[in-house]
């Protein structure tokens, strides 16, 4: 299944950026568009991430949200949350990595979908906000070019539809002679030069 590995090398992309990320950049303000919490840390977005790692499993399973309750509510990082996370991202790619269905319906909080589907959604979610973390924090970095590749792939056909859905801002001119990952980053909105040390 390519969103398997679609999903595999994304969230592996978002990992290695937030294993970048020292205790004190953690206090940091975020992006407000990054999440709809009100002046939101770069804790508040690890926060984010460790709770869509932590839903894999029981989405995977077929669980509804009402199914689930408020499990995953709360503080999920704890004192150390760049370790928790890691914890939380190994168990969701040992869920990921088994055997399933990419037909199978899961249910998501904006609506049931093939399990292919939503492993695509989340993929595209994670290669981005691991670029985008990096670029803000001012970290160098630039995503695997496999990934490069496979977004690519996922994302061509369909970028014009998603933009109409809100999934992606307008597309941003890049330079003519920008490398392949920052023509895409340009085609789905997200490129931007400058970072939080600028």
């Amino acid at each position: 299944m390519e969103q398997r590995e679609l999903f595999l090398q994304s969230d592996a992309a978002l990992r290695s950026v937030i294993d970048r990320i020292t205790p004190e950049q953690l206090s940091l303000p975020a992006p407000a568009d990054w999440t709809s919490k009100e002046n939101p840390t770069i804790r508040d977005i690890l926060a984010a991430h460790a709770r869509d790692e932590a839903w894999v499993g029981d989405v995977l399973a077929g669980r509804t949200i009402e199914e689930v309750g408020d499990r995953f509510n709360g503080d999920l990082l704890g004192s150390d949350p760049i370790a928790s996370y890691d914890r939380i991202n190994d168990e969701a790619t040992a869920v990921v990595l088994q055997d399933h269905d990419p037909a199978a319906i899961v249910h998501l909080q904006y609506g049931d979908y093939p399990l292919a589907e939503y492993l695509q959604h989340t993929s595209i979610y994670r290669a981005f906000q691991a670029w985008s973390i990096a670029n803000y924090l001012g970290l160098e970095y630039a995503l695997p070019a496999s990934l490069v590749d496979l977004l690519w792939e996922q994302i061509l056909p369909q970028v014009d539809e998603w933009r109409q859905y809100g999934v992606f801002p307008p597309a941003v001119e890049v330079p003519a002679d920008a490398d392949k990952e920052t023509r895409l980053l340009g085609m789905t909105g997200f490129w931007k030069p400058t970072s939080i040390t600028d």
